[in-house]
């Protein structure tokens, strides 16, 4: 669809009328990026709503300062409106989700002329379930009650008025309409625990069939999903919608047009979102729960009903399972080179190549095939827990009997497809990897043709952990890239979508995104230039250390250097790549400089940059101890921040299974996993690090890096090359 002139004419007034409104002057990098994100939506091809060009993304790198969300806006609103496409805003965290419905969405109405409806999508587990609320005060807290079954999912302690109060305070809000049900919209923090006790997941929500239907929280939230022209999500929404198929949650990728801010992150969360794991032991024990919950559901079935059947078939695959489980166990245990880390009291070990050891695949797929007919049976019974909700059937179980055990059964049958499905990645051959669609080295084009897509294969490994009276092992699988997941569930289905984010390319260039997300040729990049007026507004300092982050005395070196950079300074960030690291310093240097350090670990992180802000208002110095999560996303303009310490080069931990798969396959490939791998992400990682300091164009400072591998190594050239053009300050001795 080529841009028509109508369209562009209302983008380009949005923009005029935003400019003036808010009495700001316009951007150059972001005229650049309305333009090109409006260009590459017009560029598609459609025949009756179908894109029907290759499929291509849009990559737009744009700094701190650029005014990205507002270009992204004005330049898709308009379009995906003429498109009759749902425009779909996913972030990566709840801060820039929260910033865009609350601020940015209400600006850009309130200014421009474009009027369009918005929503904010979440999981159904951020939603109260009225029907778990009420059964929890019905049961008034005790868990071992024949009627409420409930308690089988989370065994709450008995008699915790705490929660019983906090459980009659939510039903009077929510029924006088104070409150919408929303977890997050609730006056204060709601521990997990006990929020856990009132949700529900798609496994155990009986939709229609439930009491509460008309007044659910999730569905009232879904009618406004359906209706809005923008929805806003997060990535962990988006993939769990693709997992389900599509659709299912936001609207189908065939009928979206996706931005994703803050995108850098994606490929990680989508690895996430599609690992597997189990812990034996603890699914032993949770056997030993289905098996009681079996038996208290089987006096509410009648004798020789179908579900009396599956309960039986359910009870015998459980032991089953239970057998092979502790084989699995036994044969980990005495057959791998555990070497145990006695202060973690944990051991871990990787399967190279994702090969597993012949006896231990052989017992592998004995559990597959055991824990299939588990899922199989749970959702036999499923089915007929279902069928008493149907009015137009003759069911053999009673309604409540059925809305009692439905929530349970659902739960137990939603965690043995989990534990499937690990069991069904270690039985894959290693030369396959999920394409999403299917499973193979293949993933199918949307014309139907196969397109080989040949990558490493699945990482596999093992974590044994001991505790005081117990002892557990894990057993994990993970893709080692998330391209084929991604193409094939997303980038080839959807109309078109846009990434973006201040740090896409790594060493200057978007290869390691382009190959990590698994982008399609024809997609295209832009780097925006940056407003800021780098060597005017900061410096990038090298001091001289006494030792590199490789000697033992590193440590020693930046307790005796950190007093003397932040001398003078009112404002200072101090970045650490390990925690332990970063508590030694702290208890070293606070008790010399009472008042002054505050660590990211002391309370909340919306507390700790209160107490930092507050400080700087009082006039007081104060120094932030941060370590990766404070690297990225915390924003503090300004006063607020002025140096910017890098204890030592953001290198990923060696240890890390996925990583370490990842680099013996490019190993394999005869190339070189530190240059490519190693280097490109600690260049992300240090782009955003250094990202903290300037946040306007009137702020200015320091950055300090006490690492001098930056300077002493072939490949620190690189990195310090990387950075924004600040100016340079290097101390050779």
């Amino acid at each position: 669809m080529a841009l028509s002139e109508e369209v562009k004419q209302q983008i380009q007034q949005a923009y005029r009328d935003v400019l003036a409104g808010k009495d700001i002057r316009a951007r150059y990098g972001q005229r650049l990026m309305i333009a090109e994100i409006a260009k590459y939506m017009g560029d598609i091809d459609e025949n009756d709503g179908q894109r029907t060009s290759p499929p291509a993304t849009c990559v737009v790198e744009a700094g701190t300062g650029t005014g990205k969300t507002l270009a992204y806006l004005i330049a898709a609103i308009p379009v995906a409106r003429a498109l009759g496409k749902t425009l779909v805003i996913s972030t990566a965290t709840v801060a820039l989700q929260d910033q865009i419905v609350l601020k940015d969405l209400p600006d850009l109405r309130k200014h421009s002329k474009l009027d369009f409806s918005w929503t904010l999508a979440k999981g159904r587990g951020r939603y109260l379930c009225m029907s778990r609320l009420e059964s929890r005060l019905h049961d008034e807290g005790h868990g071992d009650s024949d009627t409420m079954p409930l308690f089988l999912l989370d065994s709450p302690q008995d008699g915790d008025a705490a929660d019983k109060a906090t459980f009659e305070r939510m039903l009077a809000a929510y029924g006088s309409r104070e409150w919408d049900g929303d977890r997050d919209h609730w006056p204060e923090q709601i521990p997990d625990d006990t929020w856990r006790q009132v949700t529900t997941d798609h496994r155990q929500c009986t939709n229609r069939h439930c009491a509460y239907f008309d007044s659910c929280a999730f569905f009232d939230a879904r009618k406004e999903l359906d209706e809005a022209e923008v929805v806003v999500a997060n990535h962990d929404l988006v993939l769990a919608d693709l997992a389900l198929g599509g659709g299912a949650i936001l609207p189908e990728p065939e009928n979206a047009l996706f931005i994703f801010d803050e995108a850098h992150h994606l490929p990680d969360k989508a690895l996430n979102h599609f690992a597997a794991s189990v812990p034996l032991n603890s699914t032993r024990q949770w056997l030993k729960q289905l098996s009681q919950g079996l038996s208290k559901m089987q006096p509410w079935v009648p004798g020789g009903s179908q579900a009396a059947k599956a309960i039986e078939k359910i009870s015998t695959a459980g032991r089953d399972l239970d057998q092979e489980l502790a084989k699995v166990y036994e044969e980990v245990e005495q057959n791998t080179g555990w070497d145990f880390n006695e202060e973690r009291r944990s051991a871990q070990w990787r399967y190279p190549e994702g090969e597993l050891p012949e006896d231990l695949a052989a017992l592998a797929a004995d559990t597959r095939i055991v824990t299939a007919g588990l899922v199989r049976q749970l959702g036999a019974l499923v089915d007929e827990l279902q069928t008493a909700f149907d009015e137009r059937k003759d069911p053999e179980l009673d309604r409540d009997t059925a809305e009692s055990w439905f929530p349970v059964i659902g739960s137990f049958h939603s965690r043995a497809e989990d534990q499937l499905r690990l069991w069904a990645a270690w039985c894959e051959g290693v030369n396959q990897s999920d394409t999403g669609s299917e499973s193979g080295d293949q993933a199918k084009t949307e014309e139907g043709a196969k397109k080989p897509r040949y990558g490493p294969p699945p990482a596999r490994w093992a974590i044994r952990q001991r505790w005081d009276h117990a002892e557990d092992i894990t057993l994990y699988s993970s893709p080692v890239l998330a391209d084929n997941l991604l193409y094939a569930r997303l980038w080839s289905r959807t109309y078109g979508a846009v990434l973006t984010s201040a740090t896409l390319t790594a060493l200057g260039r978007f290869d390691r995104l382009r190959s990590r997300a698994g982008l399609p040729e024809a997609s295209r990049y832009m780097v925006v230039p940056s407003s800021f007026r780098y060597a005017e507004m900061a410096t990038v300092e090298v001091p001289f250390m006494a030792a590199m982050p490789t000697d033992d005395g590193f440590a020693d070196a930046i307790i005796q250097r950190l007093p003397d950079l932040w001398a003078g300074e009112k404002a200072t960030l101090v970045l650490f790549t390990s925690r332990r690291q970063m508590q030694q310093v702290r208890d070293a240097l606070a008790p010399n400089h009472p008042e002054l350090i505050l660590t990211q670990d002391d309370m909340a992180r919306n507390e700790v940059l209160r107490q930092h802000c507050s400080r700087i208002d009082e006039g007081k110095p104060s120094v932030l101890f941060g370590v990766a999560s404070f690297a990225e996303g915390i924003d503090l303009p300004g006063k607020y921040l002025h140096h910017v310490v890098i204890t030592r080069l953001p290198f990923s931990v060696p240890d890390d299974p996925i990583e370490a798969s990842l680099a013996e396959w490019v190993t394999q490939r005869g190339g070189n996993p530190f240059m490519e791998i190693t280097v490109p992400d600690a260049s992300v990682k240090l782009v955003q690090a250094v990202g903290r300091l300037l946040r306007t164009e009137q702020d200015t400072g320091r950055v300090t890096i006490l690492d001098r591998r930056i300077i002493a190594r072939r490949y620190g050239q690189l990195l310090l090359d990387a950075l924004p053009p600040f100016r340079r300050v290097i101390e050779y001795s």
